[in-house]
């Protein structure tokens, strides 16, 4: 019987899945299962996302996610200890970027991209000195350089956020991503109703083992000595909100100045989650930038 299916069927019902709805893998990463959900066409090479602080496979913005994979393979997953992993959270981004390389490795590709957003994003700087020939190119949105500082301000910040999260039972991403403005407040429903989405299959929440190490995994970073930004060549999209508060914007512009082949963008009247709240312009730029 002929198949009258055409040639590129698969690749475009791959296509066609959303976020939402794309089921939750899972491989054998040297002894310890890692999950992951991948989407989008099925040729070029990937897109790897690493996520924020405390975060798992359910806080990714579908939004961004989606448009992404409109165009290319996106991968996202759960590193050692985080969400449905197994194993528990190193207590460096070094090893933490040595665990995202072998999952990468695992999955059996030779070249990927990345796109790291808050401590995904030092991750991924630790992924492109670790294993240079594994990256194509990087995006790196939200985050700054080791050795950047300003450890005991964002430990500020983020206590008292989580105090006005208790105060009015609400997300402490509310206070921490988004400015305290109408266009903030409005970029803060629309984000949260678009983590809702995702009904079933979901993620299993953040231990506290995991919030710890990711915690002190950042103070490490930000009081240690700077990385030597020379031997990262790729090209690197840097991007921010223009009043972050968790990472200052003049951290991540001093990293885009720092790196030999940068662009810094970033976005007007917004804080840490600016990609989020600017996130057709985001995805846009980022389609454009990993195409060329």
């Amino acid at each position: 019987m002929m198949n009258d299916f055409p040639a590129d069927f698969e690749e475009r019902k791959m296509s066609s899945v959303k976020w939402k709805d794309v089921p939750t893998r899972r491989i054998d990463v040297n002894g310890v299962p890692f999950v992951y959900r991948e989407l989008g066409p099925t040729s070029g090479v990937p897109v790897v996302f690493l996520h924020h602080l405390m975060a798992v496979l359910d806080d990714w913005d579908p939004r961004v996610i989606d448009g992404i994979a409109a165009q290319r393979r996106v991968i996202a997953f759960d590193n050692r200890g985080v969400g449905g992993s197994g194993g528990s959270v190193p207590r460096t981004i070094e090893e933490m970027g040595r665990d995202a390389i072998a999952f990468i490795r695992a999955l059996g590709y030779q070249q990927v991209d990345l796109l790291g957003f808050s401590l995904g994003g030092g991750v991924a700087q630790m992924v492109a000195l670790q294993a240079p020939d594994l990256v194509r190119r990087m995006v790196l949105a939200g985050t700054g350089p080791k050795g950047g500082g300003g450890i005991e301000e964002i430990n500020k910040v983020a206590a008292l956020a989580y105090l006005k999260s208790a105060l009015t039972w609400s997300d402490a991403r509310n206070f921490l991503f988004f400015p305290r403005t109408l266009a903030g407040k409005h970029a803060a429903r629309a984000y949260f109703a678009a983590l809702k989405e995702r009904t079933k299959d979901r993620d299993r929440p953040i231990s506290l083992q995991a919030r710890r190490a990711q915690l002190e995994a950042i103070k490490t970073a930000g009081l240690g000595e700077p990385d030597d930004f020379s031997r990262i060549t790729q090209p690197v999209l840097v991007a921010n909100g223009d009043h972050d508060l968790m990472v200052a914007s003049s951290l991540s512009a001093d990293m885009a100045r720092r790196l030999p082949n940068a662009r810094l963008t970033i976005y007007p009247d917004s804080g840490h989650g600016g990609v989020f709240q600017h996130h057709q312009a985001f995805v846009s730029e980022v389609l454009d930038f990993l195409a060329n």
